[in-house]
């Protein structure tokens, strides 16, 4: 079974809106959502992008989102993945007029022997751009995570400001990361940052919770979702957020 959705969403001048795509799995058998998502913003538009991955164990999952950015618009994207067997997901933001504005959140969660693959670029072409992105993975059994993030500031887009940051949880010793932030920068007067991490969970951390009482598996499991949960908070709508936050926090339960 495979299906084949596209989301189309034009953002008129000055307008401002909120989107969710939630993909669900509805069985526990094996299938391939191919999903594609094009957002195109006019001048000073706002648009509120949440993007949220919960396949089942047994499913594979593939997106694309396009994004366009135009004079003085703002595109906030948050993308949250803690489902299928293996998942991808492409994402092209491009600055096409002076003075836009892109920030980018992504959390992925996996166990077991699971997959997620994560791809972004994010390309000014025009001046006065403005980027923050934010990566996170959490990684537990013998799962693997992928995160590839690309900045690029073109020759004329000069004084661009970007920043870029990929931080990455193992929780076994088996769990493994790849991680790649990258600047591409061929302008001259621009101020770009960029940097990965990647660590466990800290013992002194894990330490202090017992002694207030905690199990270690309950220390352990709070502190991945406070590893997390910095994504979270960024979704501006309440009822989908604290939903995310009670699944995001049985996911650790189980990782």
């Amino acid at each position: 079974v495979a299906s084949y959705p596209r989301c189309l969403v034009v953002a008129a001048a000055g307008s401002n809106a909120t989107v969710i795509e939630d993909y669900v799995a509805l069985t526990e058998d094996a299938y391939l959502t191919n999903a594609v998502g094009e957002f195109v913003l006019a001048d000073d538009a706002q648009l509120n992008h949440v993007r949220v991955q919960r396949e089942s164990a047994a499913g594979f999952h593939i997106g694309q989102t396009a994004v366009s950015i135009a004079h003085g618009s703002r595109y906030h994207g948050i993308n949250i993945g803690f489902g299928a067997r293996l998942s991808r997901h492409n994402v092209d933001v491009v600055q096409t007029a002076e003075g836009g504005e892109c920030e980018l959140g992504g959390l992925a969660m996996v166990d077991g022997n699971r997959l997620a693959d994560t791809h972004t670029t994010i390309d000014h072409t025009m001046p006065h751009g403005v980027s923050r992105q934010q990566h996170k993975c959490i990684v537990g059994g013998s799962a693997r995570a992928v995160f590839n993030g690309r900045i690029v500031v073109r020759k004329g887009a000069q004084l661009t400001n970007s920043a870029q940051s990929s931080r990455n949880l193992l929780l076994s010793d088996r769990a493994r990361v790849d991680t790649k932030p990258q600047l591409e920068i061929f302008a001259d007067d621009v101020k770009c940052a960029h940097g990965a991490t990647v660590g466990q969970l800290d013992a002194d951390e894990v330490f202090y919770l017992r002694s207030r009482g905690l199990s270690d598996a309950t220390a352990r499991s709070l502190l991945t979702y406070a590893f997390g949960a910095e994504i979270l908070r960024g979704i501006p709508v309440a009822a989908l957020r604290q939903r995310l936050e009670q699944a995001v926090l049985a996911q650790t339960e189980r990782t």
